[in-house]
């Protein structure tokens, strides 16, 4: 499968397992970490489109606050996916965009969010059914 390849097929793909004693940790986890929260999904959305000032961040991304941005920009400015700008003026001026890596990413974000759209009645009629027969159940 190439880099790419953004197709979802039926199939499970083949996955070494990380963690487990015969595999060393693979490093999945420290980068889901980083890409698997809502805030940098978003920010990573709105900035394929192009560079941004900080407010259009916060007005584009609706319900982030302005520390969770400040925290998220950062964390994705030092795992590289994000190059801050300070322009010499006053009041300062700083941007946002993606870098080579980051922009890498977001090919597989359209592919989450095309498989999203595509699965979200199959996986709401699921929910219906496992809450209707789990209804003590805390999930929710």
């Amino acid at each position: 499968m190439s880099v790419r390849h953004t197709e979802v097929t039926v199939a499970p793909a083949e996955l070494e397992p990380c963690g487990q004693p015969d595999h060393l940790d693979c490093g999945i986890r420290d980068v889901l970490d980083r890409v698997g929260d809502k805030w940098s999904v978003l920010v990573i959305v709105e900035l394929a489109n192009g560079a941004r000032r900080f407010r259009q961040l916060q007005r584009a991304i609706d319900g982030i606050s302005q520390r969770m941005l400040t925290l998220t920009v950062r964390r994705l400015e030092r795992d590289g996916l994000v190059l801050r700008t300070v322009y010499p003026s006053v009041p300062a001026q700083v941007d946002y965009r993606l870098t080579e890596t980051g922009a890498s990413l977001t090919h597989l974000v359209k592919a989450l969010a095309d498989w999203s759209l595509e699965h979200r009645d199959t996986i709401a009629h699921a929910r219906r059914a496992y809450d209707a027969q789990h209804p003590d159940n805390e999930i929710r």
